[in-house]
Parts: C-alpha cells; structure tokens; sequence
C-alpha cells in the first residue's frame, strides 16, 4: 500500500515514486480495483542506493523469468534485470516490487522511447506527502498493449485530469504507440488529435 511504500523508502536518500495502479489508486484517493503488487519505480543508477537503505527484516530479490528469483547480492553489476522484489523476511510475504526507469537531472525519460520527456515535478507528483507517478504518465505504460483491467483504470483516470495533462497523454500515445486500441479513440477523420471520450459539452 502506498504508506508501506513510503515507511519503507522514505528514510532513503534516492528519487523514487509510486506508479502503475498503485499510483492512480493514491492520485484519485480511491482504489479502482484490487491490485496483486504495490508497485513503486526509481531511475537505473538509483537502484543500487535504495537496496542496502532497506530497513532490517527486508530483503531485495531480482526476477530472472517468469518464476525464477535470486538474492540482489547474485546479481552481477551488468545484468538489466526488472522488477526488483522487495521480501518482508518477518511475515515471509512479498512488499514491493520496483520497477527501473529512465531520467537525467532534469527530466523523466520514457524507458520504451526516450523522445518522450516531463520535468520531474511534472512527471512525479507530491500526492498527501507521498511522491507518486504523473497518471498521465502511468496510463502511457499501460497503453503499448492494455488489458481488460487496463480499460478499466483509464476509464477511471480520464474524466479526472486536467485539459494539459489529458493533452500530453494524447499526444504521446499518438506519436509513440500509433497502433494501440486506445489511439483509435482519440483519432477521429476531422480531429485527429481530440479524443472522442472526454469530449465536452
């Protein structure tokens, strides 16, 4: 949950955010639907500072394949392997899972095409003291291929955001994923660039 998030990297020293589900679940302030991991993202070169910061009783495990897992202390300092999973040793259940993204200084990057850009305090919101992922940003992960359950959070999310940020999630799904089923909404034959479901008036 996103407060478990938080007593478990607050006391880091890196940039991290909630994102995926779990971070539009805590934007709109209301759960969506049941979610099987709280998800939280941090920048490649961040990550090797947020493991050893883990509060004593949690461990950080690498996913290798579909099933397969091995201690982070096995992983070798070149492999790009994603999610890191983070193990509440005490209760034997999984925490966390951290996902890699990409950034400069300055601005977040999208991993899948890094013409892609937002400044930071745009890409990361400060949601209750919490950071967490832009839901513009986070509908953009989930439109490459959505799912039924993916219909179902952008269907939540979009009547709620502001005309700029609704703007940029269009934009940005027409010019890095033209052939998702969500472009087909926003193209119509005389507005290609407005979307046909939050039209108003």
């Amino acid at each position: 949950m996103p407060r478990d998030a938080s007593d478990l990297l607050g006391v880091t020293p890196v940039r991290w955010w909630l994102s995926g589900g779990v971070a539009l679940d805590h934007w709109l302030r209301r759960p969506i639907r049941s979610r099987p991991n709280t998800d939280v993202s941090t920048t490649t070169d961040q990550l090797p500072l947020i493991v050893p910061a883990l509060p004593t009783g949690f461990s950080a495990w690498a996913s290798v394949g579909d099933d397969e897992v091995i201690p982070w202390e096995e992983v070798s300092e070149d492999a790009d392997v994603q999610p890191i999973l983070v193990r509440d040793d005490h209760v034997g259940a999984w925490a966390l899972r951290i996902n890699l993204e990409d950034g400069t200084d300055a601005f977040w990057l999208y991993r899948r095409d890094p013409r892609l850009q937002l400044p930071w305090d745009r890409a990361v919101l400060d949601v209750d003291g919490i950071p967490t992922g832009a839901p513009e940003v986070q509908l953009v992960w989930k439109a490459l291929r959505p799912r039924p359950e993916d219909d179902l959070d952008k269907d939540a999310v979009l009547p709620h955001l502001s005309d700029e940020a609704r703007s940029w999630f269009e934009r940005a799904i027409l010019s890095i994923h033209p052939h998702s089923n969500w472009s087909i909404h926003v193209r119509s034959p005389l507005t290609p660039a407005k979307a046909s479901w939050n039209r108003k008036g």
